[in-house]
This record gives structure tokens, C-alpha cells and sequence, in this order.
């Protein structure tokens, strides 16, 4: 019996502009992402990474091919079929945080739960949300600053705080694009062990878009692309932290491009 994975993309393309002048920058890309994975994908800019992300994320819309959750094509939904799914079902994790200025920092991570309360009216009384965001912040190490707001707190502490937010809705899949690229090294480390937490901890299935090296070595799987398709891939398996970033490093420069090794 053929086995059902969490999410298929299958012959995935996307094109943009017409006629003459259109630009496929997906081209017939498919894998597969399983239950708890932590999934990175690498290439150089202009590869199709982060198109990739946001038709996972139902931002953009596909052109060609299939995305499934749980076996549902998320390309026969409605647009109001989307904005329930990406509630109900994805927590992102943004490059610049996008967590907002006039909120603090606990009432950005209650955000999520608090767009959701008209769905399930007893469900999600204010005693629950407050309970999920105090158990999500002690096990990223943030309770210390939910009262501050985010222009008082460091790059690396609103980064954790977005992972927070991330998580509070327990959706089945955290996308993160370039989460590391507006950190320093020290809170880049930071940020990835808390992703890292967050999947062997608590269970969350994380799909990366990168091309910072460092970071990849925290994914168990790396999907590389380079212009629009899937070239090669690399699970880290039994490999050491040295041994599997020596591979990522062969892979990339086989791949080229001089844009891969900076953030």
C-alpha cells in the first residue's frame, strides 16, 4: 500500500508574466514531507526557494502540479477556504519578525489564538490562552520579557518570540523564511536551537528556507534547487555536525552560485 505523506507536492510549476515573456521560476518540482520533519531547502537567489514557500503557504498560487495536506489539494480551495487553512494550520516564522510595535510581547504571541476565538467561543476563553502562551514561553526561555514591547527587547529575543507566536495555535507545519538573516551569529544560534526545540520537543513539523550553511545543519533533510528545480538532496542521517556541513559545503559549490555562503 502506497504510504500518505503529510504534505506531497507533486510536479509543482510556477510561472509568471505571459507570452514571451513569461518566467518559470518552479519548474516541475515534487517531494514529499513527513510528520515531525525538519525539512531545509537551499539555492542560490532566483532559484524558486521562497516561491516555494509561499505556495506551501497559500500566498501565491501554483500554476501547474498539486500541494497536498493530510491528502486535501489545497489549489480546489476558495480564497476564503485558504485564509481558514493558513489559520488553522500554519505558523510562520518571518525574517523581520513582523511582530507588532503597539502590542507587547505576550499580546503578540496571544494574537493567533485571539483572531481564532469567533471559531470555537468557549474554547479558547482568555484563562486557555494565557495558559499556552506561558507553557510555549518557558520552553522557548522568554517569560522574562512578555511584558516589554518589541522595540525594547534584542533582535534575537523577538525572533524567539516570533517562533512563540509560531507555535500557539499548534498548527501542523512552521514555515521559516531566512529566520537567521537579521540575526548576529550569537542570536542566530539561539534561534536555531529554539527551532530545534520546537521540533524534537514539541513536536513541530518545520519546512526552512535558507542559504546560510550554519543553519541548514540544524535540518535532518536539505532539498537544493537551482534555477527552479530540485538538483540534488542530502539527509544528515548518522553524519556528525562537521561531516554533514563538509557535505552541504561540497553541495553547494558543485550547485555554484557566490551568493550561498553569506546571510
Amino acid at each position: 500500500m502506497a504510504r500518505n505523506h503529510f504534505i506531497e507536492v507533486k510536479n509543482l510549476v510556477k510561472n509568471y508574466g505571459t507570452g514571451n515573456i513569461k518566467v518559470t521560476a518552479v519548474d516541475n518540482v515534487s517531494f514529499y514531507v513527513d510528520k515531525g520533519a525538519f525539512i531545509g531547502i537551499m539555492g542560490a537567489s532566483g532559484s524558486g526557494k521562497t516561491t516555494i514557500l509561499n505556495i506551501l503557504s497559500t500566498i501565491d498560487r501554483m500554476s501547474g502540479g498539486q500541494v497536498l495536506y493530510d491528502m486535501a489539494d489545497i489549489s480546489q480551495m476558495t480564497e476564503e477556504e485558504l485564509s481558514d487553512f493558513r489559520q488553522e494550520n500554519l505558523g510562520f516564522v518571518f525574517q523581520d519578525y513582523n511582530l507588532l510595535d503597539t502590542l507587547s510581547i505576550e499580546e503578540n504571541i496571544m494574537l493567533p489564538m485571539a483572531l481564532c476565538r469567533h471559531k470555537t467561543s468557549k474554547a479558547r476563553l482568555k484563562e486557555e490562552i494565557e495558559s499556552r502562551v506561558k507553557s510555549i514561553s518557558e520552553t522557548l526561555h522568554i517569560c522574562d520579557i512578555l511584558s516589554k514591547f518589541p522595540y525594547e527587547v534584542s533582535g534575537g529575543q523577538k525572533q524567539r518570540a516570533a517562533c512563540a507566536r509560531a507555535l500557539v495555535n499548534n498548527p501542523k507545519l512552521i514555515l521559516a523564511d531566512e529566520p537567521t538573516g537579521a540575526l548576529d551569529s550569537n542570536s542566530s544560534a539561539m534561534l536555531l536551537h529554539t527551532l530545534q526545540i520546537m521540533n524534537r520537543e514539541l513536536g513541530a513539523t518545520i519546512l526552512m528556507v535558507t542559504h546560510d550553511v550554519f543553519s541548514a545543519c540544524y535540518c535532518e533533510k536539505i532539498l537544493f534547487l537551482n534555477d527552479g528545480k530540485i538538483c540534488s538532496e542530502l539527509e544528515r542521517e548518522n553524519m556528525d555536525k562537521k561531516e554533514y556541513l563538509n557535505r552541504i559545503l561540497d553541495m553547494q559549490f558543485k550547485i555554484g552560485g557566490d551568493d550561498i555562503y553569506a546571510e
